[in-house]
């Protein structure tokens, strides 16, 4: 090889060898590039809805200085208005009873509420904002325009024979879920504190809404509202917990079942020994047609029995009820 060819070798081995390195680099800004997208998607962190903090002065406007005929609920923690926002917004907005306020002063309201707002679900009325001042704590919830359960049962005469058996069936699969989600699906777990029909709302689809949930700190001994509606250990000092909460699922059931009034829990006394004994036609409402078969009603019962004749360590979790709820909708 003379002078001449040895130089061009040099050069062709040269050009070769900085190719390799340019197509090695570009090789790995393409990786690079394709995994950066990656890695973002990994890292988004979905942002949880939080709670609005509305002045006092704009929720007093919004229900018209909490006017009388603003009023659509009434309950043991405080008063539901209708608020008409200044943009047009309707919420809802519990006004709690200053008994409660004062006895609650310094208890972290706001902290407790931005925490439960965290809850979206189909089977949950979602609070979205809340205010405070002195003697005053106002939730404000999605105003729903709804009825709730206890209306349909107890209070419109002819509200229980709009409940057909089948829609009795979807309530109660359509409250195990969002309750389930309460004590399972949201971060920090919500226990509800008091289950009962008048906090399960429906729509004209008869789809069950769980509403007043995790506000058991605002009056955790007042018995009023609540008695019948959690189990003996609540009152020994145990305080609400997810079984206690089970313990109130039950007894919605066997007003559903029965069509009967709680009754400060006469009514588990009178019906755990007809479900035990099988007497479930004697059991059943009598305002509506028992069906020819009635397995899915037995289950139901059985269901309601296991959540209200246990003690705590033996009680079903809602996961489990809800399971059984769903399968029984279903079929």
């Amino acid at each position: 090889m003379n002078h001449s060819e040895h130089i061009a070798y040099l050069f062709v081995i040269a050009l070769l060898s900085t190719s390799v390195i340019v197509l090695g680099v570009v090789l790995i800004l393409l990786l690079l590039c394709k995994k950066k997208p990656v890695q973002s998607q990994e890292t988004v962190t979905p942002i949880k809805p939080s709670a609005q903090v509305y002045p006092l002065t704009n929720i007093d406007a919004a229900t018209d200085g909490f006017n009388h005929r603003r009023i659509v609920g009434e309950g043991r923690l405080g008063t539901v208005y209708a608020a008409i926002f200044e943009k047009g917004d309707i919420a809802a907005v519990k006004r709690i009873h200053s008994r409660h306020v004062l006895s609650n002063a310094g208890f972290g309201f706001s902290r407790i509420l931005r925490s439960i707002s965290s809850a979206q679900h189909p089977n949950v009325v979602p609070i979205i904002g809340y205010s405070e001042g002195p003697g005053e704590r106002i939730i404000v919830m999605e105003f729903v325009g709804m009825v709730c359960l206890d209306f349909y049962l107890h209070q419109n005469p002819e509200g229980a024979s709009l409940l057909d058996w089948n829609h009795r069936l979807k309530i109660a699969a359509g409250a195990a879920k969002g309750l389930e989600y309460l004590h399972e699906g949201v971060a920090p777990n919500i226990v509800h504190g008091c289950v009962k029909a008048s906090n399960i709302l429906i729509d004209v689809n008869f789809c069950a809404r769980i509403c007043d949930y995790g506000l058991s700190f605002l009056a955790p001994q007042e018995k009023r509202g609540l008695v019948g509606y959690v189990d003996d250990e609540y009152w020994r000092g145990s305080g609400a917990c997810k079984e206690s909460d089970v313990y109130g699922f039950g007894i919605v059931l066997l007003e559903l079942l029965s069509g009967r009034l709680c009754e400060e829990g006469r009514l588990v006394n009178w019906a755990l020994p007809l479900i035990k004994e099988m007497r479930i036609s004697e059991f059943l409402d009598p305002g509506l047609v028992i069906p020819d078969d009635i397995r899915a009603l037995v289950r139901l019962a059985k269901v309601a029995s296991a959540c209200v004749g246990n003690s705590r360590k033996s009680r079903p979790s809602i996961c489990q009820v809800a399971t059984i709820l769903s399968n029984l909708e279903m079929d």
